[in-house]
């Protein structure tokens, strides 16, 4: 049965929380009867996540793999998740279980009206300085700068319309700005307040240095946003796929 939802999710260095993770999916999507697929994308991890991803993989029919050849970033790794999702809605989220998987349907339901649904994490349960005082600054320059004014772009727990994200020509970094790239496809974008957990397991990818990164994009953002919808613009080689693991059609 061809999905209806698609969840994608980048994961490195994740081992720990790979298998909660999925438990909490499920239990956050399957009482929805909602056909549904798990694409689970192993960042170039260098301690057993993907052993754990195999396991999943075996047991679970929803669960599909895609493993790169080494690290290559968030943005790629939802470029992947995007480029093979089938449903109709792709929902994204963190792979570090700070993300709430419950909030899922509560987001689904705001995108039976909205191309994009983004979530806020209000109460962040990050580091005042690194993360979230950091985090307020970029935000509200990006919302300068394209228009698209959230509280927390940053937050990858968002639903998507399909077609807002799949025509994407993406490059790195890109993740942070997906809602006002998206919006040139689909412009009708709402924000909800979500759950934002302790990490338990693992260590955080990003810090303070991150910061300057968005100053640096925002200076050629304009530009940015339009090579994003160019169809004449090559894509840029974002990752390399070492292998995929999915069913057949026979086996589903």
């Amino acid at each position: 049965m061809t999905p209806e939802i698609s969840v994608v999710v980048p994961l490195r260095d994740e081992e720990r929380n790979v298998l909660p993770l999925l438990e909490q999916l499920a239990a956050a999507i399957g009482p929805l009867e909602i056909p549904y697929e798990l694409i689970l994308v192993d960042d170039g991890s260098e301690d057993d996540t993907f052993a754990r991803l195999m396991e999943a993989h075996a047991r679970d029919p929803h669960v599909r793999v895609i493993q790169f050849t080494r690290n290559f970033g968030q943005t790629a790794a939802f470029a992947a998740g995007f480029a093979h999702a089938r449903g109709r809605l792709i929902v994204t989220l963190d792979g570090d279980l700070q993300n709430d998987p419950a909030d899922i349907p509560r987001l689904l339901q705001l995108a039976r009206s909205h191309d994009i649904v983004c979530g806020w994490r209000k109460d962040r349960k990050d580091n005042l300085l690194t993360r979230r005082v950091p985090s307020v600054v970029a935000n509200w320059l990006v919302g300068a700068v394209t228009g698209t004014r959230l509280h927390d772009n940053g937050c990858s727990l968002k639903v998507f319309r399909s077609e807002a994200v799949k025509p994407l020509t993406l490059t790195p970094g890109m993740h942070r700005y997906l809602p006002a790239l998206a919006s040139q496809f689909g412009g009708r974008v709402t924000e909800v307040v979500v759950n934002h957990r302790p990490r338990r397991f693992g260590r955080s990818k990003y810090g303070l240095s991150r910061t300057f990164g968005v100053l640096r994009d925002l200076v050629r953002f304009r530009r940015l946003m339009r090579l994003a919808i160019e169809p004449a613009v090559p894509a840029a080689r974002l990752y390399e796929i070492r292998q995929i693991l999915e069913r057949t059609q026979q086996q589903r």
